[in-house]
């Protein structure tokens, strides 16, 4: 290989060098491995450095007695738990929390902690970065690229692609990871992040994330520190493995997140984003209690983890000194927000190192700020207004290490219009403010900014869309059209002052909106809606199927609106809770109606409807809300929101952000408007441009279906001249048309690839403009490039994995249409019965010469070979190589038109011929397969068969199969004394036979990498 290439071990070292110089030490894995020239450990099962663990936890705790740390050692190398999330939990607390041990002392039984890494002071630590980790688990031999310890313990991987091999991607070595974790589970007890990367692109990722949940790490000091000019791999290592950020990293931002009624967690590690802004936001936190009390104001565009950025701002604020254990409150302005943000918290509450509390009353809240040695709670800020107007709230406290954390910090409450400012300050005079949004501060919005201060850190749309953190939202419009009394005046006031009183509150103000109401709910527009709802959400569901919430001005107009539903799809209807495609969420009373009581469920039972809408397996597949769910709520499986109420600012900006979230599939959401929303859609948009905001909030739907358009055209494109559209809609004509249509794309120049490209990309675009009547009208045309597609790269063993979800899309997507039609064979296609491979017959490779379609007998023999070699070569190295190469010569010769058609299809079939014979070579010599395979490594080197002729060769040959297996140890492969052995006993014998001594040492390289390409089998 040429030694300018670069390839994955350029990568690898350029890596290690990386970490070198940020104060890590390199080690070579086989180096410290069992009988490595540095042994650090006693068996390739070892994932922990013991000896570096012992003598570092010795010296971070010197009053520790040494059967005290004895306790310790034992208790971290006991794995014992079988579910691996809770392994790894319970190994992240001994990591952030210390081992809690317990002594004799001459005084009796002494409770002690013993620490593992010095969190304080990094450089007291010891930071490897040690490559080709080879462990072995349950005959399962893997070798991780980069494994990251710290005092001996396993806390990273590094999996690492080609950055200049076309067939390679990051998704690559995330699939490898996930082998790692199933084969060789053990290196991942200890684990706290994983890193994948093929140097042009990098990705962070938890021992449980898919692949969406894998984020790109952009930053190295702070939020404003993105540089552009670097690898993004290296910018992972400068700006994550950092040691102080690293272990800030390890202890403040990774959760786990219990799942409801279940011991199944997920662990969650923060993204850059939330990271920068919970470090910017402590420090500002420690100069804010001396100062003025003024934090400061997040703003995380929502669906882009806010929540959680909250949990891990508190759990770190909890711990630190300056603070002095702190009382933290966490505000919301209406119940249900409150009940969701706490049922946030505690479902992480490892990393907030306490339970969380929710206040239920005033008193509650006295309570909770006396006690000195803080504690996190929940609550409203209706429990700071006095009980009666124009009163004063009272003191509650004068402690300093208060801290006031609001969500949707720009909400007019929080404001001194409405008297929350002076009422807070009257009852805490000492606290200090974090203001958290998921929406821009409007420039004349001098309120939030007086009470919470300037921004921290800024999350905006773009750069949330780009990291893949959300995905866009495109806008359509469908109005239903409504004649408007012109005196109603849906003023911003009216909306301000309604938009977060609680339900019943809120219920007898907007009694204002009687005469809309009124006009939005008459019997025939309602009649309208639905049954525009419900061609459009099942037109979607041809498209991508995924969850859909129908948002209605008020309680009657949801039930009306379901009542007119289910006439029309009465199997949607079920009474049962856990049935049923449809349901209403709402709050209500004992004295409303007897009709609406069903849809009046107890806070519990709407918790478990939520629970039952966030999964996507669960039926109820359709939600109609007047409030409730609007913000806060993640469903990332629902993709569509349409909204027949009147809404605006920060209110509309929340709600059209539920279909934002990232899902398996997800390519965008959509938000369909039935009253008109548009004009207050345009001036959420400058408000948030005026607020520094890049990106733009939401898309055109029609920017969706210009871009399908778009895609549609470059099929056409390639397919000019080739007359499919006869066939459209009949399976049994598109059968027929594939050979010609295959033959048609492979006989341009990059056909194959460019047709792939643009149909994949096609798929995408027309799941977010379906059901658009142009989307419909090209939808047959789609399946047709999709069987088209998939018999074109049907069984190609080359075909790289597309980044992201390439099945998904292709299979999924048009899930109704593509289910029916299938994947057709490309043998099918060309009208052959589909070979046994292991026997190529001679009438089947003329029936390939002689297909019309040569570019499609081309692409038939290619695979067949790739097949071949794949499973009757794979044992002989040499014979694998030398098809191999000749396969890759005929071709790139074809592609460069430097042979004709005719020419590649003859040499093809010649080579076809020879590869049937190679493989009965062994038979016709006398030799097994694994004898044949040494054989020929022994004849590469074409004087050794000159000299000593065939029959003493194949001697040689049955000797080394014997003498290979008699002397190989577990993991030989990787045991240094172990080769060592092989090695001499391969050389003795080749001596012993007068093998000539000039090529004796290329053979035996050559026979030990046979050897290995054999053991596994021979292990089995």
């Amino acid at each position: 290989m040429n030694s300018d290439s670069v390839t994955e071990d350029t990568l690898e070292l350029q890596a290690l060098d990386w970490f070198i110089e940020i104060g890590y030490t390199k080690y070579y894995g086989p180096d410290i491995a069992l009988e490595g020239k540095n042994e650090e450990r006693k068996s390739f099962a070892d994932v922990i450095l013991v000896n570096r663990l012992k003598n570092k936890i010795f010296e971070l705790n010197p009053k520790v007695p040494a059967n005290g740390i004895d306790e310790a050692i034992r208790k971290i190398l006991l794995f014992d738990i079988t579910n691996p999330v809770l392994q790894n939990k319970r190994c992240h607390q001994y990591i952030t929390d210390g081992v809690d041990v317990e002594y004799q002392t001459v005084q009796g039984n002494k409770p002690d902690k013993v620490w593992l890494i010095d969190f304080k002071n990094p450089e007291n630590n010891e930071f490897l970065a040690i490559n080709q980790f080879t462990v072995i688990e349950n005959k399962n031999n893997r070798r991780p690229d980069i494994v990251i310890f710290v005092n001996g313990l396993p806390l990273a991987v590094v999996e690492l692609k080609n950055p200049s091999d076309p067939g390679t991607d990051v998704w690559q070595a995330y699939n490898q990871i996930q082998t790692y974790k199933n084969e060789i589970s053990s290196l991942f007890n200890y684990n706290a992040v994983n890193v994948i990367s093929d140097g042009l692109h990098s990705m962070v990722g938890s021992l449980t994330a898919h692949q969406e949940r894998y984020h790109v790490w952009r930053t190295i000091n702070s939020e404003k520190d993105v540089p552009t000019n670097l690898l993004s791999l290296e910018v992972v290592i400068r700006g994550l493995f950092d040691k102080e950020r690293f272990l800030d990293f390890v202890r403040y931002f990774v959760a786990f997140e219990q799942k409801p009624k279940s011991d199944a967690a997920i662990k969650i590690v923060a993204a850059y984003h939330q990271f920068n802004a919970v470090r910017a936001a402590i420090n500002k936190t420690i100069k804010a209690i001396k100062g003025d009390k003024r934090i400061g104001t997040v703003w995380h565009s929502t669906g882009s983890g806010k929540s959680l950025t909250m949990a891990f701002y508190v759990g770190k604020a909890v711990v630190q000194n300056e603070l002095q254990n702190p009382t933290i409150i966490i505000l919301t302005d209406r119940n249900d927000l409150d009940n969701q943000l706490f049922g946030q918290f505690s479902r992480v509450t490892q990393i907030l190192r306490q339970t969380p509390k929710q206040i239920e009353s005033r008193s509650d809240l006295v309570n909770a700020l006396k006690v000195a040695s803080g504690g996190i709670y929940f609550t409203t800020i209706q429990k700071f207004f006095p009980e009666k107007k124009g009163e004063q709230f009272p003191l509650l406290s004068e402690r300093k290490n208060i801290i006031i954390v609001a969500d949707e910090a720009h909400r007019s409450q929080y404001g001194f219009t409405e008297g929350f400012a002076i009422h807070l300050r009257n009852a805490l005079p000492n606290a200090s403010f974090i203001g958290f949004t998921g929406t821009p501060i409007s420039k004349t919005d001098a309120d939030t900014r007086a009470v919470f201060g300037d921004y921290i850190s800024i999350y905006d749309i773009e750069r949330s869309i780009q990291d893949k953190s959300t995905v866009p939202i495109y806008y359509e419009s469908r109005l239903i059209k409504l004649e408007i009394n012109k005196n109603i005046d849906l003023d911003s006031e009216l909306e301000e002052i309604t938009e977060s009183d609680e339900p019943s509150e809120k219920e007898r103000i907007k009694s204002k909106w009687a005469n809309l109401e009124a006009l939005v709910s008459s019997e025939n527009r309602i009649k309208e809606v639905a049954k525009d709802f419900i061609s459009h959400f099942e037109s979607r569901q041809d498209g991508k199927k995924g969850k859909a919430m129908l948002v209605c001005m008020s309680r009657r107009i949801c039930i009306d609106m379901y009542n007119e539903i289910i006439k029309l799809r009465p199997e949607w209807h079920a009474q049962d809770d856990e049935k049923g495609v449809i349901k209403i969420i709402m709050t209500g009373e004992a004295s409303d109606k007897e009709e609406w009581q069903q849809h009046i469920r107890t806070k519990k039972r709407r918790e478990e409807l939520a629970e039952h809408f966030r999964d996507e397996h669960s039926p109820f597949q359709i939600v109609i809300v007047r409030d409730m769910w609007l913000t806060g709520f993640d469903a990332p499986c629902m993709t569509t929101m349409y909204i027949d109420k009147p809404m605006k600012g920060h209110n509309l900006m929340q709600a059209i952000a539920r279909v934002n979230r990232i899902f398996e599939g997800k390519k965008g959401g959509v938000v369909v408007d039935y009253i008109g929303i548009a004009d207050s859609l345009r001036k959420t948009m400058q408000t948030y441009t005026e607020s520094g905001g890049q990106g733009r909030p939401f898309l055109d739907k029609e920017e969706a279906v210009a871009i399908m358009l778009e895609k549609y055209e470059l099929c056409c494109q390639i397919m000019y001249k080739f007359n499919y559209k006869q066939a459209l809609g009949n399976s049994m004509e598109v059968l027929k048309l594939l050979p010609s249509a295959l033959e048609h794309i492979l006989a341009q120049p990059d056909g194959k690839k460019r047709f792939s490209d643009a149909v994949y990309q096609l798929s995408k675009a027309f799941a977010l403009a379906t059901p658009h009547e142009s989307a419909l009208q090209i939808r047959t045309e789609l399946i047709f490039f999709q069987n088209v597609n998939g018999a074109l790269n049907k069984n190609n063993p080359n075909a790289a994995l597309r980044l992201e979800d390439k099945e998904y899309i292709l299979r999924q997507l048009i899930s109704k249409s593509v289910a029916s039609e299938g994947v057709i064979d490309i043998f099918s296609a060309a009208g052959l019965k589909k070979p046994d491979i292991s026997v190529l017959s001679d009438e089947f490779l003329a029936e390939v010469r002689n297909l019309p379609q040569r570019n499609l007998a081309i692409e038939l023999l290619e695979k067949l070979i790739q097949g071949e070699l794949k499973t009757k070569m794979k044992k002989n190295k040499v014979q694998e190589r030398h098809f191999s190469e000749m396969l890759e010569n005929a071709l790139r010769n074809y592609k460069n038109r430097a042979i004709e058609t005719a020419k590649i299809i003859e040499d093809l079939i010649k080579m076809a011929k020879e590869i049937k014979e190679a493989h009965k070579r062994g038979k016709d010599l006398g030799l097994s397969d694994d004898e044949l395979a040494f054989y020929d490594a022994l004849s590469d080197h074409g004087t050794a068969k000159n000299i000593l002729g065939d029959d003493i060769l194949k001697k040689i040959a049955i000797d080394l199969v014997n003498t290979i297996k008699t002397n190989l140890d577990v993991d030989w492969m990787v045991k240094t004394t172990s080769r060592a052995k092989v090695r001499m006993s391969v050389k003795r014998l080749l001596k012993t036979r007068g093998y000539p001594p000039d090529k004796s040492e290329k053979a035996i390289e050559l026979i030990l990498e046979q050897a290995e390409h054999l053991c596994k089998e021979w292990e089995n």
